[in-house]
């Protein structure tokens, strides 16, 4: 179809292809015979299949100066303004990925894509001295594919030893939670906090899996708080595999614990929660069943889709803070520290405090004539 005189464009489309697979195909298998570049299809077919012959040497391990390139950009010293380099950690590599809470390697720790992209800017008339961020990738990895040392990976952001397929990780997620009871199935009046009723709630987690809950309403930023002790089995022998959550904050004790609270709001308050994607909220069901209200889960990995409720945990560290066992306080003492911020004037209210614009919320829907108590 070159040949004929056809375009790139329209050969695409005849064939069912990219115009930039087209293109791509037209310029990289091109004769060069005669200083000219010109398609033949006889040498695009010699050329593939010299590509695509294996076993192939990669590119890292015959290009020295690449390969130093790159493992100066992964594991490079990092050094001070004078250039005098600045010693971290001793952390040797064990072939695993680094624990909780542990020391990390220093280096300069650029992401495989950051060192692909840099080369273009470095070296912008060198083609010796591109890659791909996949090929960086593989040279870590997979052995045989590279002269990247397998330690180098600690270097990345994850320091995952092992790599994770992509697939792997969007099949993550929770059985209990469906397209159904997703944010964004969320009705519009909870956006525009226009509407009182709507509420966001999360964990506060502390020491040996302590744990309190919170609720805030959106509209008036009304806070309450889920009083949930450990059972009296909590850390006298060894977990149950499968067994009872006895830290106190599993999915029956949540759900009991929200039930009590919901059901002492008048009916108008009693409008829809959203949570974040935690195992603690696998009753979902049930709890929507007793209460009525609705329930809804955000995106994985997305805390700004329950801003409120993130900031009022902000506010409620300084009461619970982090490493700090919080099983001790009994369910009066919470509901102090509840009405303490429900107490306090915020400037997104006009300066008024939640309580008063909770109550002037209710006040108005009863001289409306629709408010109803349980």
């Amino acid at each position: 179809m070159k040949a004929q005189g056809f375009g790139v464009r329209e050969i695409a489309q005849r064939m069912g292809r990219a115009p930039s697979t087209v293109s791509r195909e037209l310029r990289r298998n091109a004769a060069t015979r005669g200083g000219v570049l010109r398609y033949r299809a006889t040498v695009a077919q010699w050329k593939a299949e010299r590509a695509a012959a294996r076993p192939k040497v990669a590119k890292l391990a015959e290009n020295v100066r690449l390969r130093a390139y790159v493992q100066e950009r992964l594991a490079g010293v990092v050094t001070d303004a004078r250039g005098r380099s600045i010693p971290g950690p001793d952390v040797p590599w064990n072939g695993r990925r680094h624990g909780r809470r542990a020391d990390r390697r220093w280096g300069k720790c650029w992401s495989p894509q950051q060192i692909s992209r840099r080369l273009q800017v470095d070296f912008p008339n060198d083609a010796s001295m591109r890659i791909s961020h996949e090929a960086i990738y593989q040279a870590l990895y997979v052995q045989g594919r590279g002269g990247l040392r397998r330690e180098l990976s600690a270097c990345l952001r994850t320091g995952r030893a092992l790599r994770v397929p992509r697939a792997r990780t969007r099949q993550r997620g929770k059985k209990f939670i469906t397209p159904e009871v997703m944010i964004r199935q969320r009705p519009a009046e909870v956006a525009d906090r226009a509407v009182p009723g709507h509420w966001e709630g999360d964990m506060i987690i502390g020491l040996n899996s302590s744990a309190i809950g919170t609720l805030v309403e959106r509209a008036t930023r009304f806070t309450m708080l889920l009083h949930l002790p450990p059972m009296a089995e909590h850390g006298a022998g060894a977990r149950v595999k499968n067994g009872p959550a006895l830290a106190g904050h599993g999915a029956e004790a949540v759900r009991d614990a929200i039930a009590a609270k919901i059901a002492t709001l008048p009916v108008q308050l009693r409008k829809s929660l959203t949570w974040d994607q935690g195992a603690e909220m696998a009753q979902h069901a049930k709890l929507r069943i007793e209460t009525g209200v609705d329930i809804y889960f955000c995106d994985p990995r997305s805390p700004w889709q329950r801003g409120t409720n993130e900031n009022t945990n902000g506010l409620l560290r300084q009461y619970f803070p982090k490493g700090t066992d919080i099983s001790r306080y009994s369910e009066r003492q919470l509901d102090a520290v509840a009405m303490t911020l429900n107490s306090r004037p915020r400037k997104t209210l006009g300066w008024k405090t939640p309580a008063e614009a909770l109550n002037e919320l209710l006040s108005s829907a009863q001289k409306n004539g629709v408010a109803t108590t349980p």
